[in-house]
């Protein structure tokens, strides 16, 4: 175990490392003056005023200079400012604002899809090739089918029209404004995690322990939720940190769609003002939640299945 996570602790680093210097690098290939002044000093600053002021801030400096730098600032959590958001506010100050947003959003949105999708996905099994089972397909093929832009518009019809719901986000509207956008977060993962429940609990289903418990008399109910169930979802568990995290950090659409002023909204904003210190400080944390996500999913697993161990599967790969 110790070996294990020493040794994905260095992949972790070395990734998030990796990732850090991409982004960093291609930000710098835009001209400095892109990204560094706004539109009122582009105006009316000479270039001469322009190039001392980006003398002085390091960015006329060679590139392995400014990349030393960015290490050093980011060890020490400095990240700089937003020069154009909100212009000499640190960047972090602006992103905690976002980042609880997102979170909450997410965290709803990953515990309604592991809710109803496994539930989803046990009562097909219950009701294989019958109705339920076909109106759970039907979900899953539709969900993955029609684009993510289409299906929010239905969501936002529906629940406007019908529901009498909130199409924008309002903190002034309090919870009921977040129903549509975290529906809308749910929804693909509610058809994933039906789709390999039932798979996994089908599969489950023809394995000869299965016609053991039967032979020795166990009902039904007893052999799908004391072993079916349990044993099927051992595969999921290892992918719930990931979804968890991916939904905090991919709700880029949604939040976009629904007007949330999530890390999303706030990242598309980043780029389209070029605005690099929230960006590259984004991109940082969402590498970071991604790599932390892969790593707790192993550890999970291993946690709900104790024959499982981070060694032995190491060595399979």
């Amino acid at each position: 175990m110790l070996k294990y996570t020493i040794k994905r602790t260095l992949q972790s680093v070395i990734t998030i490392f990796l990732i850090a210097t991409a982004v960093f690098v291609l930000m710098r290939m835009l001209p400095p003056e892109k990204f560094y002044f706004d539109p009122d000093e582009e105006m009316y600053l000479t270039e001469e005023a322009k190039e001392g002021i980006l003398q002085e801030a390091g960015l006329l400096d060679p590139l392995h200079e400014q990349l030393f730098r960015f290490y050093k600032d980011t060890l020490k959590g400095d990240f700089g400012v937003s020069r154009r958001i909100q212009r000499d506010t640190p960047v972090t100050k602006l992103i905690s604002k976002k980042v609880t947003i997102s979170m909450k959003n997410g965290a709803m949105a990953m515990g309604i899809a592991l809710l109803v999708g496994v539930t989803m996905g046990v009562m097909q099994t219950l009701n294989k090739d019958g109705i339920l089972d076909h109106i759970g397909t039907g979900y899953t093929i539709f969900v993955r089918a029609v684009p993510t832009i289409v299906s929010f518009s239905l969501v936002m019809i529906f629940g406007a029209k019908v529901l009498g719901l909130p199409s924008l986000y309002s903190t002034r509207k309090g919870a009921i404004s977040n129903i549509m956008p975290v529906f809308c977060l749910s929804m693909v993962s509610i058809a994933g995690y039906a789709i390999w429940t039932r798979r996994y609990m089908v599969d489950e289903l023809t394995k000869d322990y299965i016609r053991m418990a039967r032979i020795k008399g166990l009902s039904s109910r007893q052999i799908m939720f004391r072993h079916v169930l349990k044993n099927a979802f051992v595969p999921l568990v290892q992918y719930l940190p990931a979804s968890l995290l991916d939904t905090i950090g991919g709700s880029l659409l949604v939040e976009r769609f629904y007007s949330v002023p999530g890390m999303g909204t706030f990242l598309a904003d980043a780029i389209s003002k070029y605005d690099v210190n929230v960006v590259q400080t984004l991109t940082l944390l969402y590498a970071t939640l991604g790599v932390l996500g892969t790593f707790l999913g192993d550890v999970l697993m291993t946690l709900v299945d104790p024959r499982i161990t981070l060694q032995r599967k190491e060595e399979s790969r």
